[in-house]
């Protein structure tokens, strides 16, 4: 060692390195420079339903001399943001379709936290809160996610007929929104097994397998088989819709009907016929099991089992059954029914 480097001088170089490293083989970093004003949240995803109230957190540590608050909503696939609310932490305004449902918390002069009411589906998804103060601004991220569940959905022309718009539409009509992939892998882990491709939200296509086989992308590992991004107006498959929580409740009607009487016979109780997606949430949220086929909104015949025995379709696995899309005039199956609480 030269003459010159003395030992403390090593010591004194070699140190902060060792401990750093230390801290990182335990899994605790050191501590960085986190955000001046803001403070860092405690949980970064918020978990809501659809119809609830939501609270995304966001607090000052110290409040600048001047300063805004800008919340946004990062939009999944697009790179933009939409504005949500602006704040001086006097008057706030709100922008935009969610502006008129959201407002600030409050809770104390330094809570910057946003409520959102009445959540609806496409609620979940990445939040934004920025303090502007003119100098160094200064944000954090939070994300939103509901608890729901993923059906897959093809019309009765068959499989494979929606471009990307076209299956948008066709899960909002059945009282859902195309799926993120985020909600596609959440619906795989609780079981969802599909050989049938289908859109999502991001514009890419995909699949879910928990059981590989021969037909669905070979006998590799399970997961989560993906076509990549594909053409938006030309490329056409299956849907992968997402949808919570109901505001109100589905209930059965037995009897021999067709499509039409099935319209009738909840006109007449003060209901509408169910969509698919009322069907899925009362099956996933309220257990409803029914043994019995039933018309649904678009044409198709299906059942819930939340306890699945022989002769309710045979398949081991809980689930919401079909009997595809039967002629309209074919009076054989009850109908499901849908009724606001």
């Amino acid at each position: 060692m030269p003459s010159w480097i003395s030992v403390p001088a090593v010591c004194s170089f070699l140190l902060p390195w060792v401990f750093t490293s230390f801290h990182q083989a335990l899994g605790n970093p050191a501590p960085h420079p986190g955000p001046h004003y803001l403070l860092p949240p405690i949980h970064e995803v918020i978990h809501s339903r659809r119809g609830a109230t939501a609270t995304l957190p966001c607090v000052l540590g110290t409040s600048p001399p001047s300063y805004k608050v800008r919340w946004s909503k990062v939009e999944p696939g697009e790179l933009r943001e939409t504005l949500i609310l602006i704040t001086n932490g006097l008057h706030a305004r709100g922008y935009g379709p969610l502006g008129g449902r959201a407002s600030m918390r409050r809770g104390h002069r330094l809570d910057a936290s946003l409520v959102i009411k009445n959540v609806r589906l496409e609620d979940e998804g990445r939040y934004r809160c920025e303090l502007i103060n003119g100098i160094e601004d200064e944000s954090v991220a939070l994300t939103l996610r509901l608890e729901g569940v993923v059906f897959p959905y093809q019309p009765s022309r068959g499989r494979y007929q929606f471009n990307y718009f076209e299956a948008k539409q066709a899960c909002e009509e059945q009282d859902g929104r195309l799926a993120t992939y985020g909600q596609l892998y959440q619906a795989w882990t609780e079981g969802l097994d599909w050989c049938n491709a289908g859109w999502l939200l991001e514009g890419s296509v995909r699949y879910p397998v928990l059981n590989a086989r021969a037909p669905c992308g070979g006998h590799g590992r399970p997961g989560i088989r993906s076509y990549g991004p594909r053409d938006r107006s030309r490329d056409r498959y299956d849907a992968f819709c997402f949808t919570s929580a109901l505001a109100g409740q589905v209930f059965f009607v037995p009897g021999r009907l067709t499509l039409s009487e099935a319209h009738a016979a909840c006109r007449r109780r003060g209901a509408v016929i169910a969509k698919v997606g009322h069907l899925y949430a009362a099956w996933k949220f309220s257990g409803l099991d029914q043994c019995d086929g039933g018309w649904l909104a678009d044409g198709s015949v299906r059942f819930p089992i939340t306890t699945p025995r022989p002769r309710c379709g045979g398949l081991p696995d809980p689930g919401v059954r079909s009997f595809g899309f039967p002629r309209p005039q074919q009076a054989a199956y009850g109908t499901y029914c849908y009724v606001e609480k």
